[in-house]
């Protein structure tokens, strides 16, 4: 298999987190003191990913800034544009338009993973064959933003139930990435790629900012 290359969605407005990202783009905001694109382009060098094309839209100017050409995070960073927020097959298009190709891990960009969980997952999906693979936290306690999903054998059985939930962390194939402009919409979500047997790929607890008071949770523990 080719090198897999990385697409980073960090388009969106991040309403619940208003009014901050009226002013801050979500992908720059703090955990452990630290952007959450920064530890997470950190992350995806360390799993040996070279490539990341960096999906931007609200607030753009800042991410790009922030991300630069990469080199700061011991990777290689293109970026794409997405003008409106169409949904993440959508963002995915916009990649691939710039350039990106498959073997795709497409991640959130407000999203820190457990460390060493983004190279576990890409060597599992690369000695799999499979070509679509979803990320999954096993054990977790969902928020009521997070969907369930139940895993049978290693594979997804079913979306919307289970003891699993769905992380925003995708692997695409080629053929996978060729179904990309069938998918319905808008929105486009990748979702609609998902079927009974794509490889679930076991994930820790994940870490992200979905409203205000997580701001406070995530850098100063303390004070929970």
């Amino acid at each position: 298999m080719t090198s897999v290359q990385a697409v980073v969605m960090a388009a969106g407005e991040g309403r619940r987190l208003r009014p901050l990202t009226e002013t801050w783009p979500k992908p720059v905001l703090p955990v452990d003191g630290r952007p959450v694109l920064a530890t997470l382009l950190r992350e995806l060098a360390a799993a040996r990913i070279e490539d990341a094309w960096v999906v931007t839209g609200h607030l753009a100017e800042q991410v790009e800034a922030l991300a630069g050409d990469g080199s700061g995070f011991g990777l290689r960073v293109r970026f794409a544009r997405q003008p409106e927020a169409l949904g993440s097959a959508d963002a995915v298009r916009r990649a691939v338009e710039a350039g990106a190709d498959a073997p795709l891990l497409v991640t959130a960009a407000d999203t820190v993973y457990t460390a060493g969980d983004l190279g576990r997952a890409c060597a599992r999906w690369a000695e799999s064959g499979a070509d679509l693979g979803l990320g999954v936290r096993l054990g977790d306690d969902p928020r009521p933003e997070h969907t369930r999903v139940r895993v049978e054998h290693g594979r997804v059985a079913a979306l919307g139930e289970g003891e699993a939930t769905a992380a925003p962390l995708w692997f695409l194939g080629p053929d996978a990435l060729a179904q990309l402009e069938a998918v319905p919409g808008p929105p486009y979500e990748l979702a609609s790629l998902l079927h009974p047997g794509a490889l679930a790929l076991p994930l820790g607890p994940t870490r992200d900012l979905t409203r205000p008071d997580d701001l406070v949770r995530e850098n100063f523990p303390y004070l929970g």
